[in-house]
């Protein structure tokens, strides 16, 4: 058992890191993509801003640790299943370069081995709808109706002054907008995976009270941050550029909007999809201004992947949790787990690569500093 628990806390600070990467995009694509600062830069802050925000709540913790399925009837092997369910959803979505949620992803993979190994009975149904379904619905409209509305409020203020003054004045407003996003992602998805660890602590220790000790805070803040600072480009490039292309207004409109409805889910304790919430802010903002240059067949694929997200992590957990039914299934399991790790370091030229495509179509974008006159 000390064994199976060492690996399920080492294989869901892997899962916090993809999580980081994955998620990058949320907090620095807009800020990028308008040239408010560079890219290594938006990233730095924004790992700094991810490990902060960890450490302002834990209500979404307590949600995901006892308000998904029993945790009195919960095994570390169901909790190990779920996260490489998760993981191996991430990666592939990470692929191919959609705005998935890990945190439904990371929800979904523990359902799936929790109603694989003990029945459907397990998970609480009454918190899965009104924790995770129905908070997960109402967010992304809700980035969508608030940057909306904040779009409108904004050409109706700055209508009157030049295209490049009130550029350049969003443009550092984008930096306070998007560093909230970031530390606001952090108080959000960091606790996630300290849910999951403390669930694996009550797994292995029953009749334990429930308490999120402060290791488990450090270093799934210190995960997420190291896997922002590595950056998910791909992402980035998607939420940046295909959804919409935004001016640095619409830009901090999405992101306000997006910051606020994370705090308020936060502490609410509902575990809400950052990823969901930036998109409908990022439409919302786009649409409110001009509908036409919203590129809706990117839309349409998010969309899809977000209502796909739950059922197959789902599906990947359980595939896992029969596997580790097997003879050998105690080293079946960690090997899969570890297959996915070393997937990411064999193909981490695909990040690289997505970087620096990036960063040559960002040039161009990039203010060009006039020569100081004498």
């Amino acid at each position: 058992m000390e064994f199976t628990l060492i690996t399920v806390v080492a294989v869901a600070l892997f899962f916090d890191f993809t999580n980081g990467f994955h998620d990058t995009a949320n907090a620095i694509a807009t800020i990028v993509s308008n040239k408010a600062v560079s890219p290594r830069l938006a990233v730095l802050g924004a790992a700094i801003l991810n490990f902060l925000g960890a450490f302002v709540s834990l209500k979404v913790a307590a949600t995901v640790a006892k308000g998904i399925v029993n945790p009195e009837v919960i095994t570390l092997h169901i909790v190990l299943a779920g996260l490489v369910g998760a993981i191996m959803w991430n990666l592939i979505t990470w692929r191919l370069g959609l705005p998935t949620s890990s945190s439904h992803a990371l929800i979904g993979g523990v359902i799936g081995a929790a109603a694989m190994s003990l029945g459907t009975h397990v998970i609480l149904w009454d918190g899965l709808r009104e924790k995770v379904l129905i908070p997960s619905l109402v967010a992304p409209f809700a980035g969508i109706v608030g940057a909306g509305l904040l779009m409108i409020i904004i050409v109706r203020v700055v209508r009157k002054y030049s295209e490049d003054g009130v550029n350049r004045i969003f443009r550092r407003l984008q930096l306070v907008s998007g560093s909230f996003v970031a530390f606001t992602h952090g108080t959000n998805d960091a606790q996630k995976t300290m849910g999951i660890i403390t669930l694996a602590l009550l797994a292995a220790n029953p009749g334990k009270a429930f308490e999120i000790p402060l290791w488990v805070i450090i270093s799934a803040a210190t995960a997420m941050a190291i896997g922002t600072y590595m950056g998910g480009w791909r992402i980035i490039h998607t939420l940046g550029h295909k959804i919409t292309k935004l001016e640095p207004p619409q830009g901090f409109a999405a992101e306000t909007s997006t910051a606020v409805t994370l705090w308020a889910a936060a502490h609410a304790g509902f575990p809400v999809s950052t990823t969901h919430t930036i998109s409908g802010s990022i439409l919302g903002a786009g649409a409110a201004t001009r509908p036409s240059i919203v590129n809706w067949k990117v839309v349409k694929h998010i969309l899809i992947a977000w209502a796909i997200t739950i059922p197959c992590a789902a599906a990947v957990g359980a595939s896992v949790e029969l596997l580790s039914r097997t003879s050998h299934g105690n080293t079946l399991v960690p090997s899969v787990a570890a297959i996915a790790i070393a997937t990411i370091f064999l193909t981490r030229n695909w990040t690289w690569e997505s970087r620096a495509q990036l960063k040559s179509r960002l040039a161009v974008l990039r203010p060009v500093r006039k020569p100081k006159h004498p």
